[in-house]
């Protein structure tokens, strides 16, 4: 399933993801055992390190295809994250097409990019060095977030960038943005998000989202979005222990 991701993606099949932030291996091993497409390992809002996150890769065992999303967009945090191993990055706050430029040269190796070369795991610690370096500006998946109404408004120039190979659209930060913090069901932030998606569309670029639940999950593959993410561990948990602990009391 992890070697097809790219391709999947890029023939905009339905994929199915879910945001990992508790540093605890053995959840990305579960979640990764179930028929996740794909999962966000997410070290900008979390207290995931570099080496938490590379056992998190290591825990899913190559079942479905680990996206990490970086901090920032930072040439550091980047080449340090895909030295992990990971399938793919997904990078923040993606505002003008310089920032996008930006992005994608500093996930591809000379010439396309400004990459270094390093021995880690990503290169199977050097044992498939040479081949690692002939490969990876192919097979690294590139997903730019869109989450700030800036970002909406040159959303044109943005996917006229070429090197990356998927959108996905940050409804929370966007509606902040807006002023309209957390209120993403409201008429303008659909409307920003539908600008998105309709450039998306017409320039035959792969266009995603985050869905806080399996309904809005439902309805954006419904809506044409076909890289979805849907949920996050930590909120996952207390749902089902809230949802747990109401029902052993309503018999009381």
């Amino acid at each position: 399933m992890v070697k097809s991701f790219k391709s999947r993606l890029t023939n905009k099949q339905t994929l199915i993801g879910t945001i990992i932030t508790l540093p605890a291996p053995n959840i990305a091993e579960i979640y990764s055992q179930l028929d996740f497409d794909w999962l966000w390992i997410d070290m900008e809002h979390s207290s995931l390190s570099l080496e938490t996150t590379q056992n998190i890769i290591q825990a899913t065992d190559k079942k479905c295809a680990s996206l990490v999303r970086s901090p920032d967009n930072d040439p550091i945090w980047i080449k340090r994250i895909l030295d992990t191993g990971c399938d793919g990055i997904i990078i923040p706050q993606i505002n003008t097409a310089t920032e996008a430029k930006q992005a994608v040269a500093a996930c591809k190796y000379p010439p396309e990019g400004i990459r270094s070369v390093g021995i880690s795991r990503g290169q199977n610690y050097g044992l498939n060095l040479q081949e690692y370096l002939e490969t990876a500006n192919q097979n690294i998946t590139i997903v730019l977030q869109i989450e700030h109404i800036e970002a909406v408004n040159n959303i044109d120039a943005i996917l006229d960038v070429s090197g990356f190979d998927a959108i996905l659209i940050g409804p929370f930060d966007l509606s902040a943005s807006m002023g309209i913090i957390g209120q993403v069901d409201r008429p303008e932030v659909i409307e920003a998000i539908n600008t998105v998606k309709k450039a998306c569309l017409q320039k035959n670029i792969v266009c995603g989202i985050f869905a806080s639940n399996s309904q809005k999950a439902i309805a954006a593959k419904q809506e044409g979005f076909s890289l979805i993410c849907v949920g996050i561990d930590i909120v996952s948990l207390w749902k089902t222990a809230r949802s747990t602990l109401a029902e052993i009391k309503s018999d009381d």
